[in-house]
Order: C-alpha cells, then structure tokens, then sequence
C-alpha cells in the first residue's frame, strides 16, 4: 500500500468516515435531529462528488494492484449514482416523516449502499466486484424491510434477500470456475488468458454462472421474479433508490465482467445477452399493460427497459456499451422522476399507488400532472425527449453491430410499450377523480423543487444529449 493508493480511494475513504459519523450521531441523538442528519448526508454527496471530479484524471489510474480502477466509466456512473442518491434523499424525507420511518437509519444506509456501489463500478478485481456487491444488496435488503409496521415491506424483503442470496451465490460460484480456468482473479489478467486458457469448458460454464448473475441484478427475464413484488412492497422512497442507483451499478458490473474480464468470449456473451433483451421486451413489455398497480406497472417496464438496455451490451462495440451507460442513466433520472411523483401525492394512510389514484391529477395540480406527462412520455420514447434518443441509440448500436432482427423487435416493442404509458396519461388529463380528497400533492418546497428539476431535466437532456454521449464514449475509447 502506498499514498498514491489512498489517494485513489479518497472519495471512498471519505464517504465511509461520514457514514460511520452519521451513525454516530443518529445513535446519541433524538428525533428532532433528523434535518440535521439530512443535511449532513446531503453535503456528503456533495463533497465525495466534488472529491470525485477532484482525484479523475485523464489516464485510468489503478491502485492495490489493480484491484480498484480510478477511469471515466467509474466517474460517470458514481456522479450519477451520487445525483439520484441525493434525489432520493430529497424526495423521501416528507414521505419517511409523515410514516415515522427511521430517518437516521434510511440515510446511513441508503450512503451505505452507495459506497457500495462505487466500489463495485470501479473493480479491477472479482474480489472486489463482489465485496461492492454484497455492501449494496445487504444495504437494500434492510432498506426494503426498514417499515416495521407494514407486513407487505417484510415480505418483500425476506423474497428479495433469499433470491438475492441465490443469485449472489450462484455469481460467486462462477467467478471460482473463472478463477479456476486461469488462476487469477485480477479482470486484466483473464482477459489475457480467455483466449490461451486448455479449460475453455470449464471458462464457458463460468459465463453461464455469471449470466445468470448479471441478469438477476438487472431483473432480467427470467430472473425477474423478485423485481415487481419488491417494486410494490417496499417504501415507495426505497423502491426509487432500487430502481435507480441499483442499475447503474448493474450495468457497471456488467461492463467491468464482460467487457473488462472476458472481452475474449464476447461472442459467447453477446448471444446470451440478446437472448435476454428478447425475452425482457416481450415480457416486461406484455404483461405490464394488464397491471392496475402503477408501481408493478412500472416494475415490468423496468423489465422492458432493461431489454433495450442490452441491446447497447450485447453490440460488443464501444458505441455499443457507451449507449448502454446512456440508457441506464437516462433510466435512472426517468425511474427517479416517476416514483417522486408517486411520493409527492402519497401520505400517511394513502399510497397513491394505483393508477386510478391518478385520476383527474391535472385538475387538482396542473403543475404535477406535466410533470408526469414529461415522464411517461420519456419513458414511452417520443422525441424530444432524454428516452427517445436513449432507445435511438441502442438501436443504432444493434443495427451497426449486424443485429437488425434485435432492433427491429426493439422497435416494434417500443410502440407496444407507449400503450400503457399513454393510458397513465389518459388518467390523469380525460377522467375525474374519484375522490377530491386523495388528490393533494406534497406542499414541501425542496420535495417540489427537486421533482420538478428533474422532470425537466430529461426535456434538457433530449435537445443537449450529444455531450452526454460524447463523454460515455470516451470511458471506451481512451
């Protein structure tokens, strides 16, 4: 270990020391200091943020040989994480003090999932791949169980840990045949000996393993079964955080395994990868249009979006991959806007869950109802939105990489998709609410202010779109 090392890791470093303050405080502290303990996380993204941009330079810079990788995918996918973490703090705060959830433990662990996250996108090593990924999972199971008093959330957290545990051991144990086909656990190191190594069978059934676990993270078909009942039963303000940071942090496992690790059995992965986007597409796509329940609603269009999603890894190319960091961070502001609104109109007693809950919201607040409109027409992909140039480009990724048949039925499912977003839509503007009361958005200012940010953020982000791109390309490029 070296200066240089902890220089490297200084965000990280620094992120853990406010944690373990933070739980400092909130442990010797009442309930009156929750504000403070929110104000306090929030300037701790601000500074690991700035610490980021700080210690990034131009050349990837690695440090405890190699086990952690300082490059421009790390610092693309930890600032957003940072941004929705901070999104997510923002939004939840009203909704976690009308229910009387812990506010000390939701952020401590919510930043704790977060450290696990950077750790995890900037691996150089399986080790530490899997220690990123085991400090976010753990961080979220006890997330989603953190309402004690609702029966669904405890449910929803004893099936997301026991298939979680699953996948993360059925992961582990891939990475042991890797590791086992070519003695080393270091990503640049197998990326070498993919192609010279005698146990190709045994590497073969190792990409199988780790499939299986990449999938199950991403919520993938047919590993998605955990995804719309966790979705549904967790605290709305930890379903934002899952449906957000969380695939960030998938696609740069993804990338640091597949394209990192074992670029050399990239014809090998990419078939299975398309396998997987056709099979997310048709279903997450289909049988979210049958759902009354706008948070599972929004669950299996997760699914269909994870599609598209590895329409950009399975390209191989690095417009390809670059196109995918596009589409999960244009989800990711998506998934954040989405929920928020969810949060802004729900309170103690009422969830607004339902896509009935939404309707006649135009009539009541003109200024959400937009809001939402923006979203769902972000999420459906019409132009000039952040979506619609987030699909364009993992379709032209598939397209440039000779997989017309997987573009087209990316295509094709993109207009079935726009069905069940267009009837939120409906809702919303063409039928009268069923009961006045229900409709009464939040009247906390930051809650409104940050919500309606990012809402305008993916109309900003469809007309200025290419600097965005250009950076991404530049993680696979450089």
């Amino acid at each position: 270990m070296s200066w240089n090392d902890l220089i490297v890791l200084l965000p990280e470093i620094y992120l853990t020391a406010s944690i373990c303050l933070l739980l400092l405080l909130d442990a010797f502290s009442n309930s009156r200091s929750a504000t403070g303990l929110h104000r306090l996380s929030m300037l701790a993204l601000v500074l690991t943020a700035a610490l980021v941009v700080w210690g990034h330079g131009d050349v990837a810079v690695s440090a405890f040989h190699g086990m952690f990788i300082n490059d421009t995918l790390g610092e693309i996918l930890i600032l957003f994480s940072i941004l929705c973490t901070a999104i997510v703090l923002v939004l939840a705060s009203p909704y976690l003090r009308q229910r009387r959830i812990a506010m000390g433990e939701f952020h401590t662990l919510t930043l704790f999932a977060l450290l696990g996250v950077m750790f995890l996108v900037s691996a150089g090593n399986l080790v530490m791949i899997y220690l990123g990924l085991e400090l976010l999972t753990l961080s979220s199971y006890a997330l989603v169980a953190l309402d004690r008093d609702s029966g669904v959330s405890s449910e929803a957290a004893i099936k997301y840990f026991v298939l979680g545990a699953l996948s993360s051991g059925i992961l582990l144990y891939g990475m042991s045949l890797i590791y086992g086909a070519t003695g080393s656990l270091d990503l640049a190191t197998i990326n070498a000996a993919v192609l010279k190594t005698p146990h190709m069978p045994l590497m073969l059934m190792g990409l199988v393993f780790l499939m299986v676990g990449i999938a199950f993270k991403f919520g993938a078909v047919p590993f998605h079964m955990w995804l719309p009942d966790v979705y549904e039963g967790a605290p709305t303000a930890v379903t934002i955080f899952i449906s957000s940071v969380s695939k960030l942090a998938a696609v740069g496992m993804a990338l640091r395994l597949l394209d990192f690790g074992l670029a050399g059995m990239g014809p090998y992965w990419q078939q299975m990868l398309a396998i997987l986007a056709v099979l997310s597409l048709v279903i997450g796509s289909l049988v979210a249009i049958v759902q009354t329940s706008l948070k599972r609603m929004l669950a299996y269009s997760t699914i269909g979006h994870m599609g598209y999603l590895f329409l950009g890894l399975s390209a191989g190319t690095a417009f390809g991959y670059a196109s995918a960091v596009f589409y999960a961070i244009a989800y990711s502001l998506m998934a954040t806007a989405a929920f928020g609104v969810i949060l802004a109109m729900s309170r103690a007693g009422f969830e607004a869950d339902q896509i009935s809950d939404l309707k006649g919201l135009n009539q009541r607040s003109p200024w959400f109802a937009g809001m939402m409109l923006i979203v769902m027409f972000s999420l459906a992909g019409v132009p000039p939105l952040f979506g619609f140039f987030a699909k364009l480009l993992v379709l032209q990724a598939a397209i440039q990489a000779g997989m017309l048949w997987l573009a087209i039925v990316g295509a094709v499912f993109a207009i079935i998709s726009a069905y069940y977003y267009l009837r939120v839509v409906k809702v919303m503007y063409f039928e009268k609410p069923e009961d006045d009361s229900k409709l009464a958005p939040s009247s906390d200012l930051s809650l409104r202010w940050v919500l309606s940010a990012n809402a305008l953020v993916l109309l900003v982000l469809g007309v200025t779109w290419s600097p965005l791109l250009d950076w991404c390309l530049r993680a696979f490029t450089s």
